[in-house]
């Protein structure tokens, strides 16, 4: 009778009230895997006639025969906003307050209906090697407007609840503190599911959470009410057999499956895990594996609830009562797993074995995550990359200059730097390496090398980014961080650094060094995105790896070593040391997680950030920024701002739907070729200051130090639109090398792509975009799609698209067209430099074919990628930021 939620658990008896007792006997709904059965709970729950229909509920029932058929709506429990993308999406909602405003509707009707949680500092700019008070406020001062911002949402938005600075990056703020796995809201019981920002979001799977990463432009319509659509999925169900290896980290898994999901072809795919084999992954394991699903192009890689999963959040902030609840709730409505029982596995689409005993050691690139390396092979791998010619893992170095050694001097000592130095060594646990046991065995692998007499040489740039302070925390108490520092990997922040290209500058000695004698130097980092150039524009290769293996190759300080055969370093008395010496063993990092990462640390947790809600956030906004607290209902927008700018998205919006327009006489703005990623399309690291969006922040008496990066200045669309194309990666067959450089047919000047778009848009032409194979691959930006839109691109065609980033263009209004199978521009013999008309009918439907004329009298066939009546509605409205304000009006 005490119990709080005695009469909920009651109900459950009898079944949950949301299915009936006929629903759960229903033999189809046993044969449903666990993540169709939380879609199944969520179009019941909200069915509504309008939205959600019946039939919908009746296609997700009926799975096995509508999957890759039915669309059915999805309407999760919460939305997961992090401030690269919770600006933007937040600056379109203050937008659209003003746009309806306009037209004589109350703007408090733009507020989000579904609850959302922004991470206000998930991404930290690298400024310093040291945390102190006078770097605080410097990093205060720089980001005033941002906060400002964001203290307006949290006092004028509803349902919105703010996480504020210094507690921690989204993906760990999502596992520690806002997952729930049940909800309780007025008298009814349903499981947690999120749709996020950020393309990590998937990690929260491994907690039995469905969930996954989507744009800002689809978060927006989720927190205004609209379900997200989706075909319903396949899901391919992973069976774990076998025994891991005392010598593999989870890192390792993770790469191992990561391997064979991505060799599978599962894109677009739910991938569901089973079999004896998963009982031996922790929770944080579990997390890890979801989090890499974005890497094979999965939607979800889903671990149902069982009870390692309640285990692990007995250790967490659930109380007795809300575990009570979780496993009474979980077991009555079939969500709870028992992975040694075969008799509950349920029918997948199809069926992958994974023998974990044959998963061993490897790190990822040197340009690419999928391009793996068994580190037993990493020597002779850096060599053949040195031999072999541009591409994605080859350097094309003449063999006379592969041994090429140049000096320099650093403090006043010399050394030397070839092909394979190491000069970045990042430990990050924000993502996938958010697991306390990978997170301890490099911390007990720093403390013995540095007992045996070891050191990092002090020009390679290390860094310690912790994902929150838990991880500062349990490396503390287990007497590893001091040993971390010793070392040089300092402790610089909570939040996205080194991944995004936030690295600090590298000596100016050691930049000299790797440009006089054109050499290969290195990155190693513990994060999950490395592209080439991302790091730092002169180290070209950059290789994923374990924790524990960044701290091995930074006391190496090369990976052209051979880790069995070669020491790591000699001691000041002149013994060798090697890898085997130092590596911690599997009891050992167990024991001190045992020891170390137990309940009181995530308690802790929950008190701290009770605190900072109360006072920290307040003493960051009212005492160093001294910020006025705003409570307009509409944003009072400051036209001096730099960081926080009204979008033009809403300009001329009126009731009316107008007709489809079609294309007529378009230029092309960039010819592109294959892999085009969103990193390409819309940078996320530090502003170029020979930019086009450098030339905007001086025009507004900036220093180049004052510039931040693209990632911080999301909010204004005036530097967002010029930093789009802006890679110095961007491969434009129009201009032959690497650049942000595009050709401007009329004149046939080579310009800036912002320039010769704002040219065309002067002249009244519309623009589109040829590209090849996987275009926008990569992160879900929704830049990557605003800045095309704001260029004046009215569509793009291409050989394939990533299927996220395609969604993000029909929710912007550009129209993503598919070359026929078997045809591409040059088999169809496009130089680009032609007009293209292409007609769009009154009357667009899904998969519909439209006919390409050119200027020389071509014609040829594309497919407009609606996959859904939906996106046709979205198109038609110039987009879903439209659409909504419509409907509102």
């Amino acid at each position: 009778a005490e119990h709080p939620y005695s009469h909920l658990i009651d109900t459950l008896k009898d079944g949950n009230k949301f299915f009936s007792p006929q629903k759960l006997n229903d033999p189809r709904y046993d044969q449903l895997p666990l993540s169709i059965r939380v879609l199944l709970e969520a179009a019941i729950r909200n069915c509504d006639g309008f939205y959600t229909k019946e039939e919908d509920v009746q296609n997700i029932l009926d799975w096995q025969q509508q999957q890759n058929r039915a669309e059915v709506p999805f309407s999760p429990a919460r939305v997961l906003l992090q401030d690269f993308t919770g600006i933007p999406a937040m600056v379109d909602l203050a937008a659209m307050r003003d746009a309806v405003a306009k037209h004589g509707v109350d703007p408090s009707l733009v507020n989000p209906k579904c609850p959302t949680d922004l991470i206000v500092d998930h991404s930290l700019q690298i400024d310093y090697s040291k945390w102190s008070l006078k770097n605080q406020e410097m990093e205060l001062i720089r980001n005033k407007e941002r906060l400002q911002f964001f203290k307006w949402c949290s006092k004028a938005f509803k349902n919105v609840n703010m996480v504020p600075p210094d507690i921690g990056a989204v993906h760990q703020m999502n596992l520690e503190y806002l997952s729930r796995v049940v909800q309780v809201t007025d008298g009814f019981i349903y499981p947690d599911s999120v749709v996020g920002t950020d393309s990590h979001t998937t990690m929260i799977n491994g907690l039995g959470i469905l969930g996954w990463g989507v744009g800002g432009i689809e978060s927006e319509a989720v927190m205004l009410g609209q379900p997200v659509s989706l075909t319903l999925p396949q899901v391919v169900g992973c069976k774990l057999v076998g025994s891991i290896n005392p010598l593999t980290t989870s890192i390792d898994i993770v790469l191992g499956i990561t391997k064979h999901l991505r060799q599978a072809g599962i894109a677009g795919k739910f991938v569901e895990f089973f079999g004896p084999g998963v009982s031996q992954l922790s929770a944080p394991d579990r997390t890890t594996i979801a989090n890499m699903c974005p890497e094979y192009n999965a939607t979800v890689s889903f671990f149902p609830v069982d009870q390692v999963t309640l285990k692990h959040f007995k250790k967490t902030n659930f109380t007795q009562e809300k575990l009570e609840l979780l496993e009474s709730y979980m077991k009555a409505v079939k969500l709870f797993r028992i992975y040694e029982d075969p008799s509950e596995d349920p029918q997948y689409s199809e069926v992958i074995e994974i023998n974990l005993s044959s998963i061993m050691p490897y790190v990822s690139g040197p340009k690419r995550p999928q391009d793996r390396v068994a580190v037993s092979s990493m020597k002779e791998d850096f060599q053949s990359c040195l031999d072999e010619k541009v591409g994605f893992k080859g350097f094309h170095i003449a063999k006379e200059k592969q041994d090429t050694r140049v000096p320099f001097l650093h403090c006043g000592q010399e050394y030397q730097l070839s092909h394979g130095s190491v000069v970045i060594a990042a430990v990050i646990s924000c993502t996938n390496n958010c697991n306390p046991s990978v997170m301890l065995t490099a911390g007990l692998l720093a403390k013995k090398a540095v007992e045996a007499g070891l050191v990092v040489k002090p020009y390679i740039r290390t860094s310690l980014a912790p994902g929150s302070g838990m991880v500062t925390h349990y490396l503390n108490t287990s007497g590893v961080l001091p040993y971390f520092s010793q070392l040089g990997f300092e402790v610089i922040g909570y939040g996205c650094a080194t991944c995004v290209g936030n690295t600090a500058p590298l000596p100016e000695a050691v930049v000299d060094v790797i440009k006089q004698g054109d050499l290969v130097a290195c990155g190693v980092l513990s994060g999950n995105r490395h592209f080439e150039g991302r790091l730092c524009d002169c180290v070209r290769a950059n290789y994923l790896a374990s924790p524990p293996l960044v701290v091995a190759y930074a006391l190496a300080g090369t990976v052209g070593i051979d880790f069995e055969k070669e020491p790591l370093g000699v001691t000041s008395e002149g013994k060798e040391v090697y890898l085997c010496d130092i590596w911690p063993t599997r009891e050992e990092v167990q024991q001190t997680e045992e020891d170390r990462v137990i309940s009181s640390i995530f308690k802790d947790l929950r008190g701290r950030m009770e605190v900072r809600k109360q006072s920290f956030f307040t003493y960051f906004m009212s005492v160093s920024l001294k910020v006025p607290i705003l409570y307009s209902v509409v944003f009072p927008w400051d036209h001096k701002s730099t960081y926080i700018r009204s979008p033009s998205f809403f300009s001329k919006l009126s009731i009316e739907v107008p007709p489809p327009q079609s294309i007529e006489s378009a230029h092309v703005l960039l010819f592109l070729g294959n892999k085009v990623t969103t990193d390409h399309i819309s940078p996320a690291g530090s502003i170029a200051r020979v930019s086009a969006a450098a030339k905007y922040l001086l025009s507004k008496r900036l220093t180049p130090r004052e510039f931040n990066s693209y990632g911080a200045r999301r909010g204004n669309d005036a530097v967002m639109t010029r930093g789009t194309f802006a890679s110095i990666k961007l491969q434009n067959r129009f201009i032959g090398k690497p650049g942000p450089k595009t050709l401007h047919i009329p004149s046939g000047q080579t310009l800036d792509v912002f320039e010769a778009a704002d040219r065309y848009q002067r002249d009244g032409i519309p623009l589109i975009i040829l590209a090849g194979k996987d275009y926008g691959s990569g992160n879900s930006r929704d830049w990557v799609a605003k800045g095309p839109y704001l260029l004046g691109v009215r569509a793009v065609i291409a050989e394939s698209f990533e299927k996220l980033h395609k969604n993000q263009l029909v929710g912007m209004g550009i129209i993503p067209l598919q070359f026929l199978p078997g045809e591409n521009a040059d088999s169809l013999e496009l130089s680009g430099k032609e007009r293209f008309t292409i007609t769009l009918p009154d009357s667009l439907s899904p998969r519909q074919q439209l006919t390409v004329k050119t200027s020389q009298e071509k014609s040829f066939f594309v497919t407009a990628l609606f996959d859904t009546e939906k996106d046709v509605i979205f198109f038609r409205h110039g987009g879903l930021l439209r659409y909504v304000a419509r409907t509102l009006l």
